[in-house]
């Protein structure tokens, strides 16, 4: 192209890059911050206690909704960097032929119609067809998902018949913008720039993805909207009846607004914080990196994992994995992995094959460098006992045979004493045509190449990818650059079969999740059959569709059990999902375990299917093609080393060791604070409905006001402040990860908790109004101190027995949560700072309780953790609750 060509190009089709996302201003960030519905509640709160000169309390209540804003506003803003990284993956320039002549040109400045140069070790500018192409090998994981580089071509590729088009990973004939050249070099016109490339297609799905509100928001708004309309409905109903009875009004007045602020458990935000900040800190210690707080707990409601194959699951790194040669040489087909080779001629020729046939070298830091494919076949070299540097010194290279699509081989010329010899690798059928013998343990025989070609279908159809070695002696050198002298006449070694192999720990997390009730689902842009053997490996479609339905049957509903119910688990391909509707696709979503061939939007597609069919998904991924979908997810897992930062910053949590198995812990660790979080709920609610009935009910009985707004915010700040925050650090219960995930639509209140609430308030406020009623029937002048005092220990003794929904607290040991028995000592010593301290006593309008006053308080106190007590024992007996997810016995 000309100069003025370019300009009119760059006119038309604009900057060869990715469009920034519009993006909100910070106030309208933090403005968003402050519209949730418990948030409004919490700042009417604060507005609330400093009407009722407390400035404590609403002091208190303002930091924990700043902390709580700027916390979401600062995740937001680092979620706005995902359109940002994908913007620096393109090539900051490029060689490009203009007007005759070659230039470096920024890569920002290209246009349709330029062509570019490539060489190994470039990034794609832009979207390329290649016009020239030698040996070129293109990196194309991080787009397309798949581990190994795509050999390029110059001819026409076209879709096969009933096919739309062909998936990326098959446009051998195209390079994409974003991908590296590992191999080779090239000669490529650009047909697409900035957002028309297939890079600037998932950046614009990545920008229309929204971000999901995560279970726990959803559940505390309905909690919220819920308490704030049953408290202020009470308050109303408490000042009317005391404007009935003849109450001062002023008094009244104050009396229930300490009463709607001691209602509402402000302390929520700031436990949920801490609970959910304590959890990120233990989980960055195994690992994961939590980016948004709220994917810790997010995590413990996870029904489905979603996982990408290449780098996830797999090791992202070629391995040969099995041998085969000619069964009378016993060097049968077998893993390699940590085994030494057989000894003989045949095995000898093998190594030598591998590690001479090979452009891969050694870095400077002693690690192999070049295409995975030939990095794996020197690294089984070596762990035969064949250094490349000793073999080269032994056969040094004279000559060779660039690997060419046309060929599918390559070959190499060495010398050898006063002759040479020639190695040859390449695709099995191409090999095998230019071979006339075979190589046994007891020398050259006729060549079998049927029971050869038989071997390599088998180990194709297990996933494999197959290479076949040949040689032969020479007594003078080949003609130079002559394949047919070259490769002529060759003397058949064998197959070797490589593969990206699972992690090691791989397996073992997978089992652990379906144990707990989890679905684990492959999405990969890999081929089928490689997909399907990986799955097979780590467990993904062994695992049946009976047991898995039994696991997960319990709690998410008949529909849901049916369907898993249905398959053992299926393999589709993208091009028969791009044929399914959505609502096709998500009645099949159910028994599909390994999604193969897929393109990025199709990701997006399958998390869709599932979240349509009530799962909450968590996606995992390391690639650029994987970012929509780890936006889409209900939380979205990144590879922190070999991952991207696409994929990191659309991600809520980064696994910094690249781990599967790391997210095991943070499932665990989710499912904990949430167990947390429900304690708190169950606790908090107990002892406002206590309040609220001692106080509601007191009129209704004939008897004076038992508490003074004094009495109310004192019991509101010392009993849900420490001991509540100390529930956070309530280890989780046995069998935790042998029970089923929660249903995604459950609410705070399931298994019991909301009869829990109700039953106990009542018994906590019954307590305090009788102590406070035989007080006054006594004529004992102390009937306010006494019953603020039972109903502050009363929640002391509450709070130690609700550590478990099922397990006695004499089992769990009263130093197992060494933070909640300081926090409830604290409370107690402050309780009876403000009955016996005397300058305090004025303040809090208390008496001095004499020891009998004060046993009375303590021993009716205790009933309150005796009947919880014993509710924990009709639930272990499956009398109460029955709804509740029983633990299996044992289990982590």
């Amino acid at each position: 192209l000309d100069a003025a060509e370019v300009t009119r190009r760059r006119a038309e089709a604009g900057p060869n890059a990715l469009e920034a996302a519009k993006r909100r201003g910070a106030w309208r960030m933090l403005f968003d911050q402050l519209t949730d519905f418990m948030v409004v509640v919490l700042i009417g709160a604060a507005v609330v206690a400093a009407l009722l000169g407390e400035p404590q309390d609403a002091i208190t209540i303002a930091v924990i909704v700043v902390l709580d804003a700027a916390l979401g506003f600062v995740q937001e803003f680092r979620a706005e960097k995902a359109m940002t990284a994908l913007q620096a993956l393109g090539a900051p320039c490029a060689r490009v032929r203009r007007g005759g002549a070659s230039h470096v040109v920024p890569a920002v400045e290209l246009v349709p119609g330029d062509v570019v140069r490539i060489e190994a070790g470039d990034m794609m500018p832009a979207d390329l067809r290649w016009v020239h192409a030698v040996a070129l090998r293109v990196d194309e994981s991080a787009l397309t998902g798949e581990s190994a580089p795509v050999e390029k071509v110059t001819e026409a590729v076209t879709a096969a018949p009933g096919e739309a088009e062909l998936p990326l990973g098959d446009r051998r004939n195209m390079g994409f913008k974003g991908t590296l050249a590992t191999h080779g070099r090239g000669l490529g016109l650009v047909v697409a720039t900035g957002m028309g490339t297939e890079l600037g297609h998932i950046a614009a799905l990545l920008r229309g993805v929204e971000v999901q509100q995560t279970p726990l928001q959803r559940r505390l708004a309905r909690f919220g909207r819920r308490l704030a309309l049953s408290v202020m409905a009470l308050c109303v109903l408490f000042f009317g009846l005391g404007m009935l009875r003849g109450e001062p009004p002023l008094l009244m007045f104050l009396t229930a607004l300490s009463l709607a602020v001691a209602a509402i458990p402000e302390a929520l935000p700031a436990v949920l914080t801490v609970s959910l900040a304590m959890g990120a800190r233990k989980m960055a210690g195994q690992h994961a990196l939590v980016r948004r707080l709220s994917a810790v707990e997010t995590l413990g409601s996870v029904t489905v994992i979603c996982t990408d194959k290449t780098g996830t699951l797999t090791e992202n790194r070629m391995r040969v994995v099995e041998r085969w040669a000619v069964e009378r040489w016993a060097v049968e087909r077998r893993a390699v992995s940590g085994g030494a080779l057989l000894e003989g001629a045949p095995a000898t020729a093998m190594r030598e094959a591998m590690a001479l046939c090979n452009d891969a070298r050694r870095g400077a830091g002693g690690a192999l460098l070049g295409d995975p494919t030939e990095v794996a076949l020197l690294e089984a070299a070596e762990e035969g006992g064949l250094r490349h540097e000793d073999a080269l010194r032994a056969l040094p290279r004279v000559d060779e045979l660039p690997f060419s699509a046309e060929r599918a081989r390559m070959s190499t010329v060495h010398a050898q004493g006063e002759g040479f010899v020639v190695f040859t690798k390449g695709a099995p059928e191409r090999v095998l045509e230019v071979c006339t013998r075979q190589l046994s343990a007891a020398g050259p025989e006729p060549l079998d190449a049927a029971a050869a070609l038989a071997a390599a279908d088998r180990l194709g159809a297990a996933g494999l990818r197959v290479l076949a070695l040949a040689t032969r002696a020479d007594p003078t050198r080949p003609a130079t650059g002559d394949a047919a002298a070259v490769e002529a006449e060759l003397c058949f070694i064998g197959l070797v079969g490589l593969l990206d192999p699972p992690r090691a720990e791989a397996a073992e997390a997978v089992r652990l999740c379906q144990s707990a009730g989890i679905e684990v689902v492959m999405i990969t842009g890999d081929h089928p059959a490689t997909a399907a053997a990986i799955a097979r490996q780590l467990g993904v479609l062994e695992a049946s569709g009976e047991t898995r339905g039994e696991a997960r049957g319990e709690t998410r509903g008949e529909t849901r059990g049916e369907t898993s119910g249905e398959t053992g688990g299926d393999v589709m391909t993208g091009q028969e999902l791009a044929a399914l509707s959505p609502e096709a696709l998500a009645a099949r979503a159910g028994g599909v375990r390994v999604y193969a061939r897929m393109a990025p939007e199709q990701k997006i597609g399958v998390v869709r299917a599932l979240q349509a069919r009530g799962e909450l998904v968590a996606m995992t991924g390391d690639g650029v093609n994987d970012a929509p979908a780890l936006r889409q997810a209900d939380i979205g897992v990144a590879m922190g080393r070999g991952g991207t930062d696409v994929a990191r910053e659309a991600a809520h949590m980064v696994l910094l060791d690249d781990n599967f198995a790391t997210i095991v812990g943070a499932v665990r660790e989710g499912r904990r604070i949430y167990d947390n979080l429900r304690r708190f709920i169950r606790y908090a609610l107990a002892g406002n409905a206590g309040e609220l009935c001692a106080l509601v009910a007191a009129p209704l009985l004939g008897l004076p006001i038992p508490l003074l707004p004094i009495h109310i915010l004192w019991v509101n700040l010392i009993t849900d402040g420490l001991p509540g925050l100390a529930l956070a650090a309530e280890p989780g219960e046995p069998g935790l990860m042998r029970r089923p995930p929660r249903p995604p639509t459950e609410g705070v209140f399931a298994h019991g908790l909301w009869q829990h609430a109700v039953w106990v308030g009542l018994l906590i406020g019954g307590l305090t109004l009788a102590v406070h009623a035989w007080a006054l029937q006594s004529g004992d002048p102390h009937d306010q101190t006494m019953a603020f005092t039972v109903l502050t220990l009363s929640q002391m003794g509450h709070v130690l027995a609700i550590r478990s929904e099922r397990a006695s607290f004499f089992t769990l040991g009263a130093l197992s949560n060494k933070p909640l028995l300081g926090a409830v000592l604290l409370s107690v010593g402050l309780q009876m700072a403000v009955i016996y301290v005397p300058f305090l006593r004025p303040i809090f309008k208390t008496q001095a309780l004499s020891a009998g006053e004060l046993g009375l308080c303590f021993g009716v106190s205790s009933l309150v953790f005796i009947a919880v007590e014993l509710e924990k024992w009709m639930t272990r007996r499956g009398w109460i609750y029955k709804d509740g997810p029983a633990p299996a016995a044992g289990g982590a």
